[in-house]
């Protein structure tokens, strides 16, 4: 408990409010700032009331497999019932479909306030959103009449379909096949891994969003064409889906993976043939947003569980008097700081993704190309300050934070596979380098910059160094888009939290304060990737560590559309 007259720690729906209603561009697709004041005080005590007291029940015993069906944790199935009852489920899905109607950026907020207490339980909400978004821009009326109002109320839910066991990121070598049968109804036969909430007893259906190759298609990603794959057909009968295996994983233990095989499952065509991974970008941009508020709100839950637990921890200090609590030393303080500084820049280059990507929905062409070159930063940047944060935290909490009694540990599991899945870090890099930052002539990039205005220093050597790197070798870009990718990032944060310090109302001090300590290590660190960005021994120095690895090296493509 605080002292009489000590600050009082930030609200975080409070916060997101502010930062939407001030920092954040695009308030005009947004609701008025008491409407969004609202709903995020309310997201906040839902959470803490329906989510949070069943966390550690969603991590154990979590979820497990019985008679080839998925069955949840204790209390997961309540706590759904609960969250869609209120709402949640369908936020972003049009008023007319039963839904809220309210933009992405607002959503992302929510969320961020719900993973904070468990992002296993968010993983279903983020699939329902997504495939919302997918339906809404690509389904034809009767999929939309049919799934949309489903969809809103959580008693239809829906996955993502892409890996396969040959193929994860190289989404060209897809071989889930499918054919049409003699009365025109399109089957679908095939594996696919990695699907999470592939099965589950808390809905009553389950749409599978599936890449597939109709038969005589071409190969690579060209194609490929996009089926929506019921779990069972309109009499209840199982639809040709049966689950091969649940994941036994690291984390998000209440979230479950699972492979799945397709024999003659009965299914839609989404969107034109041949386009199936163009038409798909409209749910993967949703799901990397997902990801992005995700790893924010893990990263704001360990600075959340480091400072409180160093309040009030004592250790050390004069012999003969009483210990000081733990943030008078100076190493906790610096890695307090690190923390903060990095769970409110990625918040921030979240909602700001998120609120771009709702103006270039809404036909703002400029904003929607500055969403795609944020995105890759936001996923990214906010998967590993989720994995930092909770290193962190675990660190300042010693021992205790590396038992199950506190839940460091766990945000650290669960966070580890942000980095990984919808697309991973690697893949993210390529994406911005080679396909992002070249676009219009590397004017996105500029009006990126302008709109963020970080320092003038780290706005230089970003474009100096994307210059040069245009004009490099394919491999050189290749072995330079991870280091890139977070020398932009040095340059969103910067720019963003020195607004926040500017319009952030009350919270404008400690957003000063906080870029200000980022800034101090920003530029040394801007000069060190720009330099890994520029070096070309890579290959040199791999072949002379491991010669027997070291065969010829080929330069991927990105996987986008």
């Amino acid at each position: 408990m605080a002292e009489p007259g000590t600050p009082a720690r930030p609200d975080p729906a409070a916060t997101l409010a502010i930062l939407l209603n001030c920092v954040i561009d695009g308030a005009q697709h947004r609701p008025d700032a008491d409407t969004t004041a609202a709903i995020l005080d309310e997201a906040a005590r839902f959470a803490a009331r329906h989510i949070a007291p069943v966390a550690t029940l969603l991590d154990r015993p979590g979820c497990r497999l019985e008679s080839g069906r998925v069955r949840t944790a204790p209390g997961h199935r309540d706590a759904w019932r609960a969250f869609a009852e209120a709402g949640w489920a369908g936020l972003t899905v049009a008023e007319a479909a039963g839904g809220g109607g309210l933009p992405m950026a607002l959503a992302a907020a929510v969320q961020e306030l719900c993973d904070a207490a468990s992002p296993a339980f968010g993983m279903l909400a983020i699939n329902a959103r997504c495939a919302s978004r997918l339906l809404a821009q690509h389904g034809d009326p009767a999929i939309r009449d049919a799934w949309l109002p489903q969809l809103a109320a959580g008693r239809w839910t829906a996955t993502i379909c892409i890996s396969e066991p040959q193929a994860g990121s190289d989404v060209g070598r897809i071989r889930t096949r499918a054919e049409q049968d003699a009365g025109g109804t399109w089957r679908l036969y095939g594996e696919k891994c990695w699907i999470s909430f592939a099965d589950h007893d808390l809905a009553d259906r389950i749409g599978h969003f599936v890449l597939a190759r109709p038969r005589g298609a071409e190969g690579g990603t060209r194609g490929l064409s996009l089926f929506l794959v019921p779990d069972s057909t309109e009499d209840g009968s199982r639809n040709g889906v049966s689950i091969l295996r649940l994941e036994e994983k690291l984390g998000l233990h209440g979230s479950p993976t699972c492979s799945l095989l397709f024999e003659g499952a009965e299914a839609t065509p989404i969107g034109p043939a041949g386009r199936g991974l163009p038409t798909l970008f409209a749910m993967i941009v949703a799901m990397r947003l997902g990801v992005a508020a995700q790893g924010a709100a893990v990263a704001q839950a360990a600075a959340d569980l480091a400072e409180l637990y160093a309040a009030e921890r004592t250790q050390g200090g004069p012999a003969g008097a009483p210990p000081v609590p733990i943030t008078n030393h100076a190493e906790i303080r610096r890695l307090l700081l690190s923390m903060r500084a990095r769970a409110e820049a990625v918040r921030l280059i979240s909602l700001q993704a998120a609120a771009w990507v709702d103006a270039g929905d809404a036909g703002d062409a400029a904003a929607a190309a500055r969403a795609a070159l944020l995105l890759p930063l936001a996923k990214t940047l906010s998967a590993e300050a989720a994995t930092r944060n909770a290193d962190a935290a675990i660190q300042v909490l010693g021992g205790a934070g590396y038992v199950r009694e506190w839940p460091a540990e766990r945000m650290w599991r669960d966070a580890r596979v942000f980095a990984i899945y919808e697309g991973t870090t690697a893949i993210q890099g390529l994406d911005l380098l080679l396909r992002r930052v070249p676009a219009e002539g590397g004017a996105t990039l500029r009006d990126l910059l302008h709109h963020f205005a970080p320092s003038a220093e780290l706005a230089g050597t970003v474009l100096d160094t994307a210059e040069a790197l245009l004009a490099a070798s394919p491999r050189a870009r290749e072995a330079a888009a991870v280091p890139f990718l977070h020398l932009l990032g040095l340059a969103c944060a910067d720019g963003l939290l020195r607004r926040a310090g500017q319009q952030a109302g009350p919270l404008a001090p400690r957003y000063a304060a906080l870029a200000d300590f980022h800034a101090a290590e920003a530029a040394e660190r801007a000069a060190f990737l720009a330099a890994r960005c520029r070096r070309d021994d890579l290959d040199a120095g791999f072949a002379a560590a491991f010669p027997e690895l070291a065969a010829p090296a080929a330069s991927p493509a990105p996987t986008g559309a």
